[in-house]
């Protein structure tokens, strides 16, 4: 990726836990430090890609439907760690009548592959039983429900059966 990502040819992922990891992890695991903290300080989530395009005006609300919709986040444990959930917050406010909210929840339990494991299963449950269920479950069943994270949105569906949606879909389906 050396010679591929810069400030005018981003990395942008959609899955928080593999784009974050530039971030963190591959700065100190990679050998070429210097190449490796160029490529993390231009990667990007695709939310947090959104959010700089909207403050530039490359992307602007008239480009979406103005349909009236709530939309709550769930933040991915990696997004709380290592960025913000602001991003998400942003770009789903795009749309001039959606009302976007953030769970104040914890980890959603699954953590990867953790939750599907035999013997983690309980315990991915109870995590999710914790803050984020609850919560989900009293949201009214017209609100859309977005988590980035694939694990998240998995936990969501088995611990509730709640369908969410990736925020990049949410917005997708917003456009005219």
């Amino acid at each position: 990726f050396n010679d591929l990502i810069s400030a005018d040819s981003p990395l942008i992922g959609i899955e928080p836990s593999a784009i974050l990891t530039f971030r963190d992890e591959y700065i100190r695991l990679a050998k070429d430090k210097k190449s490796a903290e160029k490529i993390a300080e231009n990667a990007f989530t695709i939310e947090e890609f959104f959010k700089n395009e909207i403050e530039k005006g490359s992307i602007q609300f008239n480009s979406f439907s103005d349909v009236s919709k709530n939309i709550k986040i769930h933040g991915h444990c990696h997004q709380k760690a290592l960025s913000s959930i602001e991003a998400t917050f942003a770009m789903l406010n795009l749309p001039k009548n959606s009302t976007v909210t953030i769970y104040n929840s914890g980890c959603c339990g699954m953590a990867g592959s953790f939750g599907y494991e035999q013997e983690h299963y309980d315990i991915s449950m109870q995590m999710g039983e914790d803050t984020l269920f609850s919560k989900v479950r009293t949201t009214d069943d017209t609100t859309i429900i977005a988590a980035a994270g694939t694990s998240c949105r998995h936990q969501i569906f088995d611990g509730t059966n709640r369908k969410a949606s990736h925020p990049v879909t949410i917005l997708k389906n917003y456009l005219i």
